[in-house]
């Protein structure tokens, strides 16, 4: 089974969760089996918890939106989608994708309070190097009664393993050196932040589904699907709403 080449040699050694490997790995972004595989399969997962727009004009603003790989499975719910990322050459596939595109830190985001009807952080939060001002800033610019959606990665030792030791050797799993294990996410303090901010998020598991795996490993299908599963301590989605005034 392969899942095609990843190009190794046109790709620097770089210290673990830099940045600019998405650089590096830039035309990846929409190869089907290509390095970003499972962020398909994780965005759209991710698309299942936004709910519809609750009036017009709504705004889904999207953190470390990568090359836009939400935008195609919220296309048909008709929110303003604001992308917001550090990488310059996905800024640049995500506006491709439709998104609004906005170069900007996680961890300081350059818009106003109050100005998503959504916020979401997909695979964000363990990039990050502080996980409270990221968790507060997705929170201020979340107007009361908006939605919070996220997904990431558990602060465990199965999580290590899996992720890092065993995910980044096998088709679909993350390119070599894109996670950094320290910045796992502790989820009950990734719980108890929100809560700080007025958003009470709960937590499920997520895994790919075996059978879909295998499909898409032998060039079956385009995309391996995700589904529930009933242990948080790997991957995981959290979804709350933010508290009125």
């Amino acid at each position: 089974m392969t899942a095609g080449p990843r190009q190794p040699g046109a790709v620097r050694r770089r210290v673990r969760n830099d940045p600019a490997q998405y650089d590096d790995l830039a035309s990846e972004w929409w190869r089907p089996h290509g390095a970003f595989a499972m962020l398909h399969w994780i965005a759209e997962a991710r698309s299942a918890l936004v709910p519809p727009p609750s009036r017009p004009d709504a705004v889904l603003v999207d953190i470390g939106c990568g090359g836009g790989l939400l935008a195609p499975h919220i296309a048909g719910k008709r929110y303003t989608h604001v992308g917001v990322d550090l990488t310059a050459s996905a800024l640049t596939l995500a506006r491709e994708q439709g998104v609004i595109a906005v170069g900007g830190n996680a961890m300081s985001l350059p818009l106003a309070s109050g100005a998503a009807d959504v916020v979401v952080a997909g695979e964000v939060l363990e990039h990050v190097s502080d996980l409270v001002l990221c968790v507060s800033e997705a929170c201020r610019v979340l107007r009361p009664g908006g939605t919070l959606v996220l997904d990431t990665i558990a602060a465990t030792r199965l999580a290590r393993v899996v992720v890092v030791t065993l995910a980044e050797h096998v088709p679909g799993g993350a390119p070599p050196g894109l996670h950094d294990p320290r910045l796992f996410v502790d989820r009950d303090r990734l719980r108890n932040e929100c809560a700080r901010h007025g958003v009470r998020v709960k937590l499920t598991g997520l895994r790919p589904s075996f059978l879909s795996m295998l499909a898409w490993a032998l060039h079956r299908r385009p995309q391996a699907r995700m589904v529930p599963t009933w242990s948080t301590a790997v991957l995981f989605q959290g979804y709350g709403i933010k508290e009125g005034p």
